[in-house]
């Protein structure tokens, strides 16, 4: 469904109204697309305190070309030597001056080191980084996004820069995203960073889990498109139209990974979770049947079929599980108990499996939180509760199920492999739980 909103604020009237009643004023965001792949403009490198990152060349490979107009689409600014309180002030001193000149859809990214333990005054100013982030996201508006990345090495965190500095981040702002280990070999293709490796995406047949495996397959993945067997003909058309592979299978099935294992014999390099469903009820309302259908759906079966696939090896080294999370097992959400429940065990397993995986199976394990994506679902959604979802975020508008596969395809990135337990909201920095 159109956001009519969005599009009258566009307008001389609309302009004029939200200016004068103070209404949300959402910006249309920049998205990629093959015409118009980067950024507009130039990238600003700022840093704060003393670094060793060595960022220049991963800049040069990453980000656009240094700005020259005194308007950057990007800025970068690296904190990570920061140590102490007063290393602050550099922070607002660096930034002060140029966030009234970021271009619109710009990116801010800040830099920052692992929290340290052993050093409370500097875990104390790194973690002061965290609260900054997401406040300057609040504040900065015209598609404007501001993030996050802990790292330790620069090249370890040459994906991350790329899709961060990049118009597929449009509806990922106010994230923290840890970066630990070293620099995972970079593809030779850089638009095709998946050929030759295949992926599965189960729910696959429509809305987000179909731009999933769009996304899949532009970047050269084999896409072997799950859903469920009332569905086979929506499963079908979606795999001839990307090339791919239709799989009709339940994948609440207590043998469904087997049956996924034995359906790609040569193995699987890419594992998406997105398969899940919704059953609302404020609780003293909610039946057993509503309950257990949800959680069976969208967190049993995910456990169930991670761990065959994982004991069968059916996954590679180097692969990527990428699971779906949601706002609302973060934040809550009134009427979905059963919902909230299954999404927050998601970010249970995505946490606890990420260091066992990477260590026994060379696989790394993450997570994308969506937060109010405009889907068939959210269209159904009554007006005035859809437009506070629309409206409740930093940038003032729904996200779009591109906008998750971007996310996705970031995670399942050949050299994302310093990427591990993270659990990434592409909600527009959501003011409920944020």
């Amino acid at each position: 469904m159109a956001d009519r909103y969005l599009s009258f604020t566009g307008t001389a009237p609309g302009r004029f109204l939200t200016r004068r009643l103070g209404l949300p004023r959402p910006a249309p965001l920049r998205r990629w697309s093959p015409e118009r792949p980067d950024l507009d403009g130039g990238l600003l490198h700022l840093t704060a305190g003393t670094s060793g990152l060595g960022l220049a060349p991963v800049l040069a490979r990453t980000g656009p070309g240094a700005d020259d107009t005194g308007r950057p689409a990007a800025v970068v600014l690296d904190a990570s030597g920061i140590r102490d309180v007063e290393g602050l002030a550099e922070v607002h001193a660096a930034l002060h001056p140029v966030v009234r000149s970021v271009a619109a859809s710009g990116r801010i990214v800040v830099l920052g080191a692992p929290l340290d333990p052993a050093d409370h005054h500097r875990a104390a100013a790194q973690q002061a980084l965290e609260g900054f982030t997401r406040s300057l996201g609040k504040e900065t508006g015209r598609g404007i996004t501001v993030n996050l990345v802990r790292l330790t090495d620069a090249p370890a965190a040459e994906s991350t820069l790329r899709f961060l500095l990049s118009p597929k981040s449009a509806y990922v702002s106010g994230q923290v995203i840890e970066v630990a280990g070293h620099a995972a070999p970079v593809p030779h293709d850089a638009e095709r960073p998946l050929s030759g490796r295949t992926a599965l995406v189960t729910g696959a047949a429509r809305g987000i889990g179909e731009a999933v495996a769009e996304t899949l397959a532009r970047d050269g993945a084999r896409v072997v498109v799950l859903d469920v067997p009332q569905a086979e003909a929506d499963t079908r058309r979606v795999a001839e139209r990307l090339g791919g592979r239709a799989l009709p299978l339940d994948i609440t099935a207590a043998d469904a990974g087997a049956r996924i294992a034995d359906a790609l014999p040569d193995g699987l390099d890419v594992l998406v979770h997105n398969a899940g469903v919704t059953r609302d009820r404020r609780l003293v309302n909610m039946d057993a049947e509503r309950w257990s259908s949800v959680l069976e759906v969208n967190l049993a079966s995910v456990l169930r079929t991670t761990d065959a696939l994982l004991a069968a090896g059916a996954l590679k080294r180097g692969g990527r599980i990428v699971a779906t999370a949601s706002i609302a097992g973060i934040a809550g959400n009134a009427g979905q108990t059963n919902y909230g429940a299954s999404k927050a065990g998601v970010t249970g397993l995505v946490r606890a499996l990420a260091p066992h995986a990477l260590a026994e199976h060379g696989v790394t394990v993450n997570a994308v939180a969506p937060g109010f994506i405009e889907t068939r679902m959210t269209a159904a959604v009554p007006l005035f509760i859809r437009e506070a979802g629309r409206r409740m975020n930093s940038l003032a508008q729904g996200g779009l199920p591109a906008d998750v596969a971007e996310t996705t395809a970031w995670l399942a990135h050949p050299a994302s492999g310093a990427v591990n337990g993270q659990v990434v909201r592409v909600c527009g920095q959501s003011l409920l739980g944020a």
